[in-house]
């Protein structure tokens, strides 16, 4: 159908930037990747890193690579508040009065003052999957989620993301996708 997407599930990771990366694994350290992730470039890594918070600590978060400007650490809702660290939701990248935790590598850790996000569900799209769905770059759509087990659910404030270098997917977390009893790679559909 014309406004159908696939939707993965996301669940919680750390996007490094390369001094990071460097004090936690090592100086001149380079991610190895462990496969490939459905957006071009991305990729899940061999590696991975204990994320601290509060009251506890998740101890082996995967890493996606590649390196960043700015380290981001994303969770669930429930992850943030199982760990006892501030995950206000936000696009990726927007790391100003985000919260923080402590990272641990095999060489070192780190604090970090910013940085921990819950992702904004969010639909990636190159130019023509936008223009082929009537859509633009920041528009904040409504997607319905079909389930076989009588939880369908309808999303709304779900941005979409324009850029040529995108595939074609909807990100939800694993708060959401258990919400809507949603297997990985459900197609949904944009209702607007």
């Amino acid at each position: 159908m014309e406004n159908q997407v696939v939707a993965e599930i996301s669940a919680r990771h750390v996007h490094l930037s390369q001094e990071d990366l460097e004090t936690l694994f090592g100086k001149g350290y380079a991610l190895t990747v462990k496969k490939e992730l459905s957006q071009p470039g991305q990729y899940a890594c061999n590696e991975r890193v204990r994320v601290i918070g509060s009251k506890s600590e998740f101890p082996a978060v995967s890493i996606l690579g590649p390196v960043r400007k700015e380290t981001q650490v994303e969770l669930s809702l429930t992850d943030a508040r199982a760990i006892g660290v501030n995950a206000p939701v936000r696009e990726s990248g927007d790391l100003e009065d985000s919260g923080s935790c402590r990272l641990a590598g095999p060489a070192g850790e780190i604090e970090i003052s910013k940085g921990v996000i819950a992702a904004k569900r969010h639909i990636h799209a190159t130019v023509a999957d936008a223009q082929r769905l009537g859509v633009e770059n920041g528009e904040i759509v409504k997607v319905e989620i079909p389930s076989s087990n009588g939880r369908n659910l309808i999303f709304d404030d779900v941005v979409v993301r324009v850029s040529d270098s995108y595939a074609l997917a909807m990100h939800i977390d694993t708060d959401e996708a258990n919400a809507a009893g949603m297997s990985p790679n459900t197609m949904v559909s944009i209702v607007k």
